[in-house]
């Protein structure tokens, strides 16, 4: 989730670098399937990667880079860049010390980058791997003018909802598969004397993924991918439609833990704790997959304790939106080009995979390299959608609008969580400020 993006509790930590410092000892025996980079091959090199993980995912990604310097001899330093990847990289290549390699959570922000020449486009031997490995949605998703710029190393199912087993149990209440019957099973968990939700609005990008999920029910595939590049306008009936039908949970303060104020200030990982901690405060939160990785770090345990439920369709079908994660360079070195070629074999992929919370689009990843069948149906979700994957919307405009908070998309939703009444305003603000950061 955001972000996230694929982008779901990525922490706050700024720390400048943290230095992976492995002994650079014989290969990798996790077997490589595609993108060789030979043993020890690297040996003194050093490459800087930068990402916005921190927490269980950044544990995850460090065991990917573990595996490259193990089979290469490489030095890895992991940089966070924090939540704002756009600013932070900005004022690295402005200052003259880029990254080699970077991850971006926003497709929008491969196209801003690439046009002004601050990334370079991935070499033959690569896009072979990407054509081999991957579906051409992906391809599409990484590809600016003409050129295969990212390499979706990270994929996430945002369409989710995780709930607590035993609170439902408790309420007699059964994973509820259309809107109405959503609606219902909060308002009966609520009864029953369980807060329902933890919306965690103090993520605005969290609110982005509920109205994407709710936006592509409703208004179908066309109209999502329409108002994705920007050819409707927010103030759309169909934008105001898939409002008003938020309205109908986020209008019920009762319905969510810390009323709408609470809502508002709380942060993901604060809304995981606050359903599956040990002193749980709701009964569910809507969240990519990557929650399973933060699960596992309360004492319940997903499968059994916590499970999962495909979001609510509002319209003929469920909604499918996901995000990913993409590996740009922004030095052509041998370094970055062995790395992006490591990144697109399943055997980088695997690494993450078997400690959890992380969908990789590499459809050449066998399945059984996650940890639980949640996490095998989720990523097998993502697979079968093929080139029907619907990104997430707010990663597919520029930072300015969809990615950067306290402005832009993100502020929006947050102000109409706080007045859910305000339709309108909130489909003129939401097109006021897409427009304005289209043109930039």
């Amino acid at each position: 989730m955001r972000s996230n993006r694929f982008a779901v509790m990525r922490g706050t930590a700024l720390a400048t670098g943290l230095l992976l410092a492995l002994a650079a000892c014989g290969g990798d025996d996790s077997g490589d399937k595609g993108g060789d980079s030979g043993g020890q091959t690297l040996k003194g090199v050093k490459l800087e990667v930068a990402a916005v993980w921190t927490g269980a995912e950044g544990n995850g990604f460090k065991k990917v880079l573990e595996g490259f310097q193990k089979k290469t001899g490489a030095t890895v330093t992991l940089t966070p860049t924090g939540d704002n990847t756009a600013t932070f990289l900005q004022t690295k290549i402005q200052g003259g010390a880029p990254p080699d390699v970077a991850m971006l959570p926003q497709q929008g922000v491969i196209a801003e980058f690439a046009k002004k020449g601050w990334i370079k486009p991935l070499s033959p031997e690569v896009q072979t791997l990407v054509k081999q490995n991957y579906a051409k949605v992906w391809q599409d998703f990484g590809t600016a003018d003409g050129k295969l710029y990212g390499l979706y190393f990270k994929a996430g199912n945002k369409s989710l909802v995780w709930y607590r087993t035993k609170a439902f149990q408790d309420a007699g209440v059964q994973p509820p598969a259309d809107w109405a019957s959503f609606v219902k099973a909060a308002q009966t968990l609520s009864d029953a004397g369980t807060t329902p939700l933890a919306i965690a609005g103090g993520d605005g990008w969290t609110l982005t993924d509920w109205f994407e999920n709710v936006y592509a029910s409703q208004a179908g595939v066309e109209k999502y991918r329409q108002l994705s590049k920007h050819e409707i306008k927010w103030t759309d009936p169909s934008v105001k439609q898939a409002l008003k039908t938020l309205a109908e949970l986020w209008g019920k303060p009762t319905l969510m833990s810390g009323g709408a104020a609470g809502a508002n200030s709380l942060l993901m990982d604060q809304a995981v704790t606050s359903v599956f901690g040990a002193e749980p405060k709701a009964a569910m939160l809507s969240g990519a997959d990557v929650v399973s990785a933060n699960i596992t770090e309360t004492k319940s345990k997903v499968g059994t304790d916590a499970l999962v439920f495909p979001f609510p369709k509002t319209g003929e079908k469920p909604p499918l939106v996901g995000a990913g994660d993409a590996a740009v360079m922004l030095k052509d070195n041998k370094g970055s080009q062995e790395f992006m070629k490591y990144l697109a074999s399943p055997e980088a992929a695997a690494h993450w995979a078997k400690v959890g919370g992380y969908i990789s689009p590499n459809k050449g990843l066998d399945v059984s390299n996650y940890p639980d069948e949640v996490q095998r149906t989720s990523a097998k979700a993502v697979i079968d959608a093929g080139d029907d994957f619907l990104f997430d919307m707010s990663d597919l405009y520029p930072a300015a609008f969809g990615g950067t908070k306290g402005s832009g998309e993100w502020k929006r939703l947050q102000d109409f969580l706080k007045n859910p009444s305000s339709v309108d305003a909130t489909a003129a603000g939401l097109e006021s400020d897409a427009a304005k950061a289209m043109k930039s």
